[in-house]
């Protein structure tokens, strides 16, 4: 009889250790997981952050971009600089380029920062690209845009490419419903 009370005791001794044992590995997992918890909202917070640093970059850029424009559309002589088309322009033909580069850069940055989907980016460069100038522009600088192969900016100027001859070929004169708008990806 004594031996089985020294058993039980053990038992009870070996299943009390367990026990104990259990509750501290619980502990240390629910420790770890309001640690990994944290980390994660911290590394949410971090790339929200630097989600929004990269759209005041490219907000900065843009303001950068159209005050350089801006320079060269009121300077003939700061516009020689920007001159890189493939055949001579006259300075009011150089300074419509200029504008028009303006004008699509706005809406290319527009869009990257997420103001525009893409959809909403492929309708309103529908609209801009009605103008002649812009798509003589876009002929102009077709050269520029070969360099861009494997670029974000590359795909979107072959939808634009894409576009145009759609608006070329169209036998309609409702130019807002030619082209299929891309889907959002």
């Amino acid at each position: 009889m004594g031996t089985k009370s020294v058993r039980l005791g053990r038992l009870h001794s070996v299943t009390a250790a367990g026990l104990g044992m259990a509750a501290g590995v619980i502990a240390a997992v629910a420790a770890q997981r309001g640690t990994l918890d944290a980390i994660n909202r911290r590394l949410e917070r971090l790339e929200e952050q630097a989600s929004n640093q990269q759209r005041a970059n490219l907000a900065m850029q843009q303001r950068q971009h159209w005050e350089l424009l801006s320079k060269a559309i009121d300077d003939p002589e700061l516009a020689e600089v920007l001159d890189l088309y493939e055949v001579p322009v006259t300075t009011q033909k150089r300074r419509q380029y200029l504008f028009a580069n303006a004008a699509y850069t706005n809406l290319l940055n527009y869009h990257r920062i997420g103001n525009l989907t893409l959809d909403e980016f492929f309708k309103h460069a529908r609209a801009l690209f009605q103008n002649a100038i812009v798509r003589d522009y876009w002929e102009a600088t077709r050269h520029d845009r070969d360099s861009l192969e494997g670029t974000e900016e590359a795909k979107i100027a072959q939808m634009i490419d894409e576009l145009l001859l759609q608006l070329d070929e169209a036998d309609t004169g409702e130019w807002w419903v030619v082209g299929e708008p891309p889907t959002d990806q």
